[in-house]
Formats: structure tokens, sequence, C-alpha cells
């Protein structure tokens, strides 16, 4: 994996507020959204995808469009910026009612980056490790699903946190409400590396994403 390259501060323009929310007033705040996947999952209907790979690589694509939400500190405490960054996604073992984190390597491809993470997601179903992969690397951000139930606000509180600069998302369960399908959507960011005006773009091109999910595309790859 290639390194993080260093951010130049003399001229970066979120200087002063990466240095007051990572030094000053250091906070990450939540935001939590209902996208309208109505047609999202109709397109699924229609194909052998599997949803939640789906989500995570949605997630990924616009997570990789914006340097905001690639960034990490390095050993000296300066930010910088992974040049990709991968996925890093739950798996649920109903027997012993844990779940394990398996990473797969961001593929533009999403046919590509499927047949990977659905073969991930049935090797570890019954993971008995948290890593079963070993650690993740350090380029990766994480995503949950909470396919039991929906909600409006999701928070996480993140002890001695501080130092992590990369997005956390949570997923929860498809609802409907006069004709369209709503997926709810938790993401928790550090305010030292995205303002709300990035988050909110981030929503937004997810949303246009799922609104129009030709990338669907064909079947997937036939097991072998």
């Amino acid at each position: 994996m290639d390194a993080a390259t260093p951010i130049d501060l003399d001229t970066w323009p979120r200087r002063q507020h990466f240095e007051h929310y990572c030094r000053v007033v250091p906070c990450t705040y939540s935001m939590t959204v209902e996208v309208d996947v109505t047609a999202f999952t109709e397109a699924l209907r229609r194909s052998r995808r599997k949803s939640y790979v789906a989500q995570v690589w949605a997630l990924a694509t616009v997570v990789n469009r914006h340097d905001e939400f690639k960034m990490c500190l390095t050993a000296t405490g300066e930010p910088a910026i992974w040049p990709v960054v991968h996925p890093s996604f739950t798996v649920f073992n109903p027997e012993r009612e844990t779940f394990a984190s398996v990473w797969a390597p961001y593929d533009p491809d999403f046919a590509a980056f499927h047949d990977v993470a659905a073969a991930l997601l049935a090797e570890h179903s019954r993971a008995t490790e948290f890593f079963p992969q070993g650690a993740p690397p350090a380029g990766t951000f994480d995503v949950s699903s909470l396919p039991w139930a929906s909600f409006t606000g999701f928070d996480l509180t993140i002890g001695a946190g501080w130092d992590h600069l990369a997005p956390i998302f949570t997923l929860g369960r498809y609802t409907e409400r006069d004709g369209r399908v709503l997926l709810p959507l938790a993401a928790q960011v550090h305010h030292a590396a995205a303002d709300g005006f990035h988050t909110a773009r981030l929503v937004n091109e997810l949303q246009a994403l799922v609104s129009a999910p030709t990338w669907l595309g064909r079947s997937p790859s036939p097991a072998p």
C-alpha cells in the first residue's frame, strides 16, 4: 500500500480549522440521514448482487473522491492523505452473536470489488476472531451494518480517539415510506478533517450514485 502524502500546510485552506479541531477543541460530530434507495433496491432485485457489498462499494467510491475523508496523521502528528482508502466492514456470526471485521481493497470496478468482498463475507461468516485477516492496514475506514433496526440518530463516543481522522459509517435497516425505500446512514466525522459542508457533499453524492445504479452492471462471476 502506498504511503500517505503529507499536506502542505502553507497552502492548505483548512490549516487553521485543522489545528483548532485537532489541538485546541478536538471533537467529532455525527450526521444521520435517510438515503432514498428505491432505484437501488429495485436494481438489486433484478441482479444477484449482494446489497451490503453494494452499499459498502458506494460508500467507498464517494469517500475516495475527497481528500478530507482519506486523511490520517503522520508519526509526528501532521496531517497527510492516503492516495486510496479501503473499506473495513463487519460480518455477523449469528451463532455467537458477535461480529468480525474484514477489509477488501477498493476497486473502482464494482464487479471486481463485489467478487472479492462477497467471498470474504462468506469465508468469515463464522469467524471467531475480531480481525480474521489479521490487523487491517492503516489506510482503511470502517463501515458497520445494523440490519435489525432502522434509526434516525446514531452516535459513537470514541474515547481518546482524537488521532482517528478516518470517517466511520453505520448502515441501518431499510424502511418504506410513501412508496419510497429509505436507508438510514450515520456518518461519524472528525471535525479536524472535514466540516459539515464536506459531509453533506459526500451524502449528496452517495444519493446521486444510488439513484442511478447502472454500475450494478452485469451479473457477478459464477462461484468456482
